[in-house]
C-alpha cells in the first residue's frame, strides 16, 4: 500500500513590537495608556529589584538567587494578561511577575536569604511558591487545573513558567501529556533564554523550535518574541481565552535571553562570549517598550525620573524592613529535615549554633 499523508503541522512566530519600538498596528493589543504604563512599571520594577538583589548578594546580605534581567517581558506581560481567578505557577526567575501578582518586595529578600517566610502566599492571591526543582511545578499546575475542571470552576486557568532546560525534563512532558489528554486549562510558557545553566540551546535538543513540542500533545504551540511585551501579552491572552472557554492547554515558547548568570553561584564568562550578550542587549525588552510608550506620547524623561525615584524608595524601604528583622530562629531548618529528630542532625544543629555563637562574639 502506498504511503499517504495523514497530518501536517506548522509552528507560527509572533512579534508585534520590534527592537526599535516599531509596532504592527494590525496586531497591536487594544490596551489603554494606563494599562501600558502599568505593564511598563511592572517590568521596570522587576528589573530594579533584580539588580538590587544582585548587589545585596555580592555584599553578602542575601544568598544565592537566579537573576531575571532581560526576561521581564516573557513573564510580566503574561502576568498582566491574567485575571484574579487565574493561578500563577512559576519557577525561580519571575520576580517581576510575582510582584505584579501581589507579592511584596520583602518576599524575595526573605526567601533568598533562607527564610521560608518569603514563600508565604499573599492572602487571597492564587500564586504558588518559588519552585527550584527544574520542571516540577508544571505537574502542580496541571493538578490545579484538573481540580478546577473537576469542580466545575469557570473562567479560571493556570499559567506555568519554566525554562528551555525544563523541556528536557520528564516532568514537563508528563504534565503536557495529561493536560492534553484532559483538555485542562493550562498555559505552558517556556522562557527559552538560550542557556540551561552552561548548556546552550543548540546542544540541548535538535528540535528546530521548542514550540513544536506541543504537537505531540495535541495542543496549540506558538513561538513568540519573548522580549516583545505586546506579543507576549497577546499570545497569553489568546491562550487564556481558549482555556477559559474549555478548549484546553496551549504551549508558548518565549524566545528571550538570560542577560546575567544562571544563578549568582555561576560564572557565565566560562561558557559564553560577551559578544553574544551584547548582541542580545540590543533586544532588551524594557528600552524597547519605553520607546513604544514615548512614540505614543504617554512617556517622557520626567515621568521616567519620577518612576525611578519612586521605585528606589520602595526597594530601599523593603531592604530596610528586611534587615531590621532579627527574630528568626537560626536553626529552624534543622527542625524540618525529618518528621522526627535524629542524633546526627542534632549534632549538626549544635555545631551550627556554636559557629553562630563564635561569629557573634567576633563581630
Amino acid at each position: 500500500m502506498p504511503l499517504k499523508e495523514i497530518e501536517r503541522f506548522s509552528v507560527s512566530y509572533l512579534q508585534i513590537l520590534d527592537e526599535k519600538g516599531n509596532v504592527d498596528k494590525e496586531l497591536e493589543p487594544k490596551l489603554s495608556g494606563d494599562d501600558l504604563i502599568r505593564l511598563y512599571r511592572g517590568m521596570f520594577l522587576g528589573r530594579e529589584v533584580d539588580q538590587r538583589m544582585l548587589k545585596l548578594q555580592r555584599q553578602g546580605r542575601i544568598g544565592t538567587f537566579g537573576p531575571c534581567t532581560g526576561q521581564e517581558a516573557a513573564h510580566c506581560a503574561p502576568a498582566f494578561a491574567m485575571t484574579e481567578k487565574d493561578w500563577f505557577v512559576g519557577a525561580f526567575r519571575e520576580v517581576g511577575a510575582r510582584l505584579m501578582r501581589g507579592e511584596s518586595i520583602l518576599q524575595p529578600l526573605l526567601f533568598h536569604n533562607g527564610f521560608e517566610e518569603g514563600n508565604r502566599r499573599p492572602d487571597g492571591k492564587r500564586i504558588l511558591p518559588i519552585s527550584i526543582i527544574v520542571g516540577s511545578q508544571t505537574l502542580h499546575a496541571v493538578g490545579i487545573a484538573y481540580a478546577m475542571q473537576y469542580r466545575g470552576e469557570k473562567d479560571s486557568a493556570v499559567v506555568t513558567f519554566f525554562g528551555d532546560g525544563g523541556t528536557s525534563e520528564g516532568d514537563v512532558h508528563e504534565a503536557m501529556n495529561f493536560a492534553g489528554a484532559w483538555k485542562a486549562p493550562v498555559v505552558f510558557i517556556c522562557q527559552n533564554n538560550q542557556w540551561a545553566i552552561s548548556l546552550p540551546r543548540s546542544k540541548q535538543t535538535s528540535s528546530r523550535t521548542l514550540a513544536q513540542k506541543a504537537i505531540a500533545y495535541d495542543m496549540p504551540g506558538i513561538q513568540v518574541d519573548g522580549n516583545d511585551a505586546l506579543a507576549m501579552y497577546k499570545a497569553t491572552k489568546d491562550a487564556l481565552d481558549r482555556a477559559h472557554a474549555g478548549e484546553g492547554p496551549t504551549f508558548i515558547e518565549a524566545v528571550t535571553y538570560r542577560m546575567m548568570m544562571h544563578t549568582t553561584a555561576d560564572d557565565p564568562t566560562k561558557y559564553r562570549m560577551e559578544t553574544e550578550v551584547e548582541q542580545w542587549r540590543t533586544r532588551d525588552p524594557i528600552p524597547r517598550f519605553r520607546i513604544y510608550l514615548e512614540k505614543k506620547g504617554i512617556w517622557d524623561d520626567a515621568r521616567q525620573k519620577k518612576l525611578e525615584e519612586e521605585i528606589k524608595n520602595e526597594i530601599d524601604a523593603a531592604v530596610k524592613e528586611f534587615e531590621a528583622m532579627t527574630d528568626f530562629k537560626p536553626d529552624a531548618p534543622f527542625d524540618f529535615v525529618f518528621g522526627t529528630r535524629h542524633d546526627e542532625i542534632e549534632e549538626q544543629r549544635q555545631a551550627f549554633l556554636e559557629e553562630v555563637r563564635k561569629e557573634a562574639q567576633n563581630a
